[in-house]
């Protein structure tokens, strides 16, 4: 009998590479879960899904912690106006904390021997997901194919076509991360200081220009209405602020 993995899914290219070698290289049996920081349309999700069992996942499991994620930070990041250095908005690295709680939760839930993520030697996230496991599933072993490997994205790439893998290689050069506060994106030209993005590796592009007047409505600091338009929770509002803006990217 295979032992489980729990594998933190995003569809993107590390967590492909993950789900195929746990799978096909340790013979791990895969449970792959995404966790859903309002960054993702219920089509994204099902897209999502759709890939995890093309690279052969016994199970697939969607945790929505939305609202949880806004309830328990991002309200607080709202209060304090918290900016790293004053600039940089703590999106990514706040969400990292509600996805690692769910995907430990549901490792424990289904028993998992082992849980794995897709986060490289760069950077803090390996930390924090890292951590949180180690508070919440101890006994539970944690492996990091992409760090332990000391993989680049070019391997990455060349090892997911030597195994018959279909996707966009070229999008898959970048890194996205999109949560209800926040979209990061990260390939070669972000790891130094004089080269900007592409635009075609932004997921959303520039399809309008001029301006639009849009009046928000807030309550004891939280946004709770756009356009005489109320809300019944301010991710709503949020998500509904995101899409009225999008266009402009």
């Amino acid at each position: 009998m295979k032992e489980k993995v729990v594998l933190a899914f995003s569809g993107g290219l590390d967590t492909s590479f993950c789900s195929i070698y746990l799978s096909q290289d340790l013979n791990l049996e895969v449970h792959s879960v995404i966790v859903n920081t309002g960054g993702f349309s219920a089509e994204e999700l099902a897209d999502v899904e759709r890939r995890a069992y093309k690279m052969g996942v016994v199970s697939h499991h969607v945790v929505d912690e939305t609202e949880n994620f806004y309830n328990t930070c991002v309200r607080y990041l709202i209060y304090g106006n918290v900016l790293k250095n004053n600039t940089y908005p703590l999106s990514v690295s706040a969400e990292r904390v509600s996805q690692a709680t769910a995907i430990a939760l549901y490792a424990k839930k289904i028993g998992a021997d082992y849980v794995a993520h897709g986060s490289t030697g760069a950077g803090n996230d390996q930390v924090r997901f890292d951590m949180i496991f180690n508070i919440i599933i101890p006994e539970v072993k944690i492996l990091t194919p992409i760090r332990d490997l000391k993989l680049s994205r070019e391997a990455e790439i060349k090892y997911l076509k030597e195994h018959g893998v279909e996707m966009n290689f070229e999008k898959a050069k970048y890194s996205i991360n999109k949560g209800i506060w926040g979209t990061s994106v990260g390939g070669k030209e972000t790891l130094t200081s004089h080269e900007g993005l592409p635009d075609d590796a932004w997921p959303t592009q520039l399809s309008r220009e001029g301006s639009e007047k849009i009046t928000l409505e807030f309550k004891q600091g939280e946004l709770v209405g756009i356009n005489e338009e109320t809300f019944d929770h301010p991710t709503k509002a949020i998500q509904k602020l995101q899409e009225m803006t999008a266009p402009y990217a």
